[in-house]
């Protein structure tokens, strides 16, 4: 097997593990037993620097437990595979950056903190003015579309409610599934956090669901998009609370 579609598989298994503790259809998500199990450690451990913050959903959105050694397998992801250029690749940072920020309050160790992206990457991100690049944009940051992150780009989707659904339907149009449901979840995330929206995300998560192409990562997305979309607006899930 080669290396990527020995990573492919990897990360695939693993936002499987992640979507089945989110709906309830499997355990909880043990990321340090996953690396330990894995035909190929390097692989499991790509795999998870990939799913990034979205490893933590399950804690985040439901409650369930985080333990210590799975804390230190992320940490050990971090070393295998270090944190972006905060310069040359801003995306990929902000989301390291969102990885490593969950994970040091998680593990309550603040050493594993990942620095944040330079000012000038941010506000080129955070600037809505060309809306369907940036739409493409925030659908690459849909893993900072979760509970207990804030920061400039959330600011940017509170003021974007009107491009990110613009982003939706011109995603849907083009029949673009995988970044259509990314902006439904910042959608469902928005309507959670008391938002108006000009664009009904129920209507769209639905459509997205019948008609968008199979894949772990997509149903994942979809499925944190449906705890947004199902909670009461402006109460934040318990265990963020935290």
């Amino acid at each position: 097997m080669s290396s990527h579609s020995a990573f492919a598989e990897a990360a695939d298994a693993l936002a499987g593990s992640v979507l089945g503790a989110l709906s309830g259809t499997g355990g909880a998500v043990q990321p340090a037993r996953f690396v330990d199990d894995a035909p190929d450690t390097l692989a499991a451990l790509a795999a998870v620097r990939v799913l990034g913050a979205d490893l933590f959903s399950p804690h985040l959105l439901t409650g369930q437990p985080f333990e210590t050694q799975d804390a230190a397998v992320v940490a050990k992801a971090f070393d295998a595979f270090p944190a972006s250029d905060t310069t040359e690749e801003p995306v990929v940072a902000l989301r390291d950056n969102a990885t490593a920020v969950l994970l040091a309050r998680l593990s309550g160790d603040e050493t594993l903190r990942a620095p944040a992206p330079e000012p000038q990457a941010t506000a080129q991100l955070t600037s809505t003015g060309d809306w369907s690049t940036w739409s493409v944009r925030m659908s690459q940051l849909a893993p900072l579309a979760t509970a207990g992150l804030d920061g400039p780009v959330h600011e940017a989707a509170r003021r974007g409610a009107l491009p990110l659904s613009r982003g939706v339907s011109r995603s849907i149009l083009r029949r673009d599934f995988p970044t259509a449901v990314r902006l439904v979840r910042w959608l469902a995330w928005l309507r959670h956090e008391g938002v108006a929206l000009p664009l009904d995300p129920d209507i769209a998560a639905e459509h997205v669901q019948l008609v968008g192409g199979p894949g772990p990562r997509a149903a994942l997305d979809l499925a944190i998009a449906r705890h947004f979309l199902e909670s009461r607006p402006g109460t934040p899930p318990e265990a963020a609370r935290t």
